[in-house]
């Protein structure tokens, strides 16, 4: 799997985000189901050039939402929580 194939997409506009990366130096991505916490870690320092130090993944659950006069459920989905060593950014975040 490629890195750009592990990471879908940053989650910058959350508020647990934003009080993770200024107090932690963690960072929250969206990142593919089939994905190991190695794959994540190794895709982060080839696409960012920083040095990980811990990766946490969860399976974020979809839920029911209105699709006209019925419910449909949106898919479940992977979260990464990943920890750089102290004094590495990802300057990504900084413009948010």
């Amino acid at each position: 799997m490629t890195p750009e194939h592990v990471i879908k997409r940053p989650l910058v506009l959350t508020e647990k985000g934003n009080k993770l990366r200024e107090a932690d130096n963690k960072y929250l991505f969206e990142v593919s189901r089939e994905a190991t916490k190695s794959d994540v870690k190794n895709a982060v320092e080839v696409l960012f050039s920083v040095t990980v130090t811990d990766v946490h993944t969860m399976i974020v659950r979809g839920r029911m939402r209105r699709m006209g006069r019925g419910q449909a459920k949106t898919q479940n989905w992977k979260k990464a929580i990943v920890a750089l060593k102290d004094g590495d950014k990802i300057e990504l975040f900084e413009g948010a």
